[in-house]
């Protein structure tokens, strides 16, 4: 029964182990040209690439392949103190606490009329379930919202055309969390349930607020994206699991043939929600949210949500079948085509919106699933790309009628025809390829210039470190007819999903500095004559200030032991790029990254009596070294008052 999957997984080894016999010789000699982007020269394309297991977001140049920054989203960052700092803390608040990391899988970009707009990047986190806001003003993480009702969230985090809202679906269904979740795992097709929640985002300033949910049938929803043009108003989600197995999925869930795509009329679900024909249910999730005058982020628990059942309101869900255990679900920019496949089929099918649309109508069904419709295979098929290669996953289109898929089997990139759904051409990828990204290639407008790889596994494709080596991300020209490799670049990991667009969208909107006179930040001192230290209990407010290349006050005595000593850090600079760090020996946070015109907090609980040296820790000046000073702590019973100052106004 299942010997074509065991067979397909071996072959995984085979394929993603070898080296193709013109791997020395596949980027050609122009390829060097294409990448080059001269000293002082922009990049033309901003990728964002997901961090997987690393729950962060990277930000690359292409066609150069840079690195230009690494953003913290879902994990602590001791390099910008993230997660560390007092004011940043709050952002990785949960139901369940202070979660330190996450696995970020799934980055999309807001859209206007179905086209990118710059203005922000949504991700998902896989483990705890969250989204996340990143504001591409300032390259920074300005709001996370925990989803309740869900043991996993992959299928996410994916924008509506007019990003009205980011979806988001579960990847593990489990017992809503509104119900006594203490059954047996092997009451699994009884108590589990699959969520998908929408969340509506505020189109002037972004803030998310969770709208409603779905309640679905206890399957896995693996990826999803909205429709576009006359599809708008839909959302498409690829399902496996229909056999609702529990353990020893790789054979359990393989079983059936076919799996799902499930398409979600969510406007229909909007109407509903607003007509009050949805169900309040008590529930507990945390929303956090950094702001930029404050500089602070500040978390709220929230309580309740709408969920409405896919099951009751007939007309929001349907299903189609889908070879067994689809991966990507990938709509063109017409909106008409639906792409997905099983990630072993040696088929990809195409869905036709218009087709779907009259098989509704026409009640072409072949009975339910769960009390949803199953639309025909064939009512709602376009055709299908035959022979594309082993394992397809993700599709992305080029705005020229032609679509690249993703092999993950066969390690390759293979270009088709949307209308006529010919192969056209096909290139290995060096090794075993997960999702590709063309600049825009999932909104209305691709630049179908660029396709980048990126890939599972590098083997011999850079210096060896070690038994783990990096992530790999390769850039494609598909301006030609034919695919061209032209550039490798490592990546952080584990990249899964990404999004480019042109830098002009983004570039000249960028924050270079905050402005001083408008910190709003409690702690905050504008200038050194507003810096100070001041004791409340055993707990220390010191109100520094740092600019090039002193720290005001520098020298601080009177601290005692079992103290709570609060560094408030305001760097002065009104200049771009020119941020400050700052330590203290002993601290067990991170160091703080301040930048111009911002407020920081670093919480020292000092361990022993001594003097503790505190500097700077970004190179800001040729006197970067000097930039320093001293704490003297005392013990506890100490009579040495709290006195403290810089150059001539230091304690003598």
């Amino acid at each position: 029964m299942y010997s074509g999957a065991i067979i397909a997984i071996a072959l995984l080894g085979v394929f993603s182990g070898c080296n193709p016999k013109n791997a020395s010789t596949t980027i050609s000699g122009d390829g060097a040209q294409k990448t080059y982007v001269a000293p002082g020269k922009y990049d033309e394309f901003y990728n964002f690439v997901s961090g997987g297991f690393s729950g962060q977001l990277s930000v690359y140049g292409l066609p150069s392949g840079r690195l230009f920054r690494v953003i913290p989203v879902f994990s602590v960052d001791p390099e910008k103190g993230y997660g560390f700092s007092e004011e940043t803390k709050p952002m990785l608040n949960t139901s369940h606490g202070f979660i330190p990391w996450d696995d970020l899988h799934h980055p999309d970009v807001s859209q206007t009329n179905g086209e990118m707009d710059g203005r922000w990047v949504f991700a998902n986190a896989n483990n705890t379930p969250r989204i996340a806001r990143i504001d591409l003003t300032t390259f920074r993480t300005a709001e996370i919202i925990e989803l309740p009702n869900s043991g996993g969230n992959h299928s996410s985090a994916f924008v509506t055309e007019n990003t009205e809202y980011v979806v988001a679906g579960t990847r593990f269904s489990v017992p809503p969390d509104y119900v006594n979740g203490d059954v047996p795992i092997s009451s699994y097709k009884d108590n589990f349930k699959g969520y998908i929640s929408f969340i509506k985002i505020n189109k002037d300033n972004g803030n998310m607020d969770l709208a409603f949910q779905l309640e679905c049938p206890g399957i896995d929803f693996d990826l999803a994206h909205a429709g576009k043009g006359k599809s708008n108003g839909w959302f498409f989600f690829s399902c496996y699991n229909s056999e609702k197995a529990h353990t020893l999925l790789e054979v359990n869930a393989s079983a059936k043939d076919k799996d799902f795509i499930m398409a979600v009329n969510w406007k229909k679900a909007e109407e509903y929600m607003n007509q009050g024909k949805g169900k309040k249910v008590s529930v507990s999730y945390v929303h956090n949210m950094y702001n930029d005058k404050t500089h602070t982020a500040v978390s709220e628990m929230k309580n309740g949500v709408t969920v409405l059942d896919s099951r009751e309101l007939k007309d929001i869900c349907y299903f189609i079948p889908c070879p067994k255990s689809p991966h990507g679900c990938d709509v063109d920019p017409s909106g008409d085509y639906i792409v997905s496949s099983g990630k072993l089929a040696a088929t990809i099918p195409v869905f036709s919106f218009e087709k779907m649309q009259k098989a509704i109508a026409d009640k072409q069904f072949e009975g339910d699933f769960d009390g949803i419709p199953v639309i025909k295979y064939e009512a709602a098929l376009y055709g299908e790309v035959q022979k594309p290669g082993l394992g397809p996953l993700h599709t992305e289109f080029d705005g020229r009628g032609n679509a690249y898929t993703s092999c993950f089997v066969s390690s390759e990139v293979v270009k088709w025809n949307l209308k006529d759904l010919k192969v056209l051409d096909r290139v290995p990828t060096y090794y075993s390829i997960g999702h590709l990204c063309i600049p825009g290639g999932d909104s209305k407008k691709p630049d179908g210039k660029y396709l980048i790889a990126y890939n599972k596994i590098t083997k011999d494709r850079y210096l060896p470190t070690g038994p783990e080596l990096t992530q790999s991300a390769q850039l494609f020209d598909i301006s030609g007819d034919k695919m061209q490799l032209i550039l490798d670049f490592p990546t952080i990991g584990e990249p899964h999903y990404a999004q480019a667009m042109k830098a002009d969208i983004i570039k000249d909107h960028s924050v270079k500095f905050f402005k001083i006179e408008e910190n709003a930040n409690p702690y905050v001192s504008k200038g050194e004559g507003m810096t100070k230290v001041e004791r409340d209990g055993n707990k220390v407010h010191v109100y520094m200030t740092a600019i090039r290349s002193h720290l005001t006050p520098d020298n601080i005595e009177g601290i005692k032991m079992g103290d709570e000593v609060y560094f408030h850090v305001t760097n002065l600079e009104q200049d771009w790029d020119v941020p400050h760090g700052f330590a203290i020996k002993g601290s067990k946070n991170a160091e703080l990254l301040v930048m111009p015109g911002e407020t920081q907090t670093l919480k020292w609980v000092p361990d022993r009596v001594g003097i503790f040296p505190m500097y700077c820790t970004d190179f800001c000046s040729a006197l970067h070294q000097e930039m320093s000073g001293y704490v003297r702590v005392s013990p506890s019973a100490s009579n040495v008052p709290l006195r403290y100052g810089t150059g001539e106004k230091a304690p003598s």
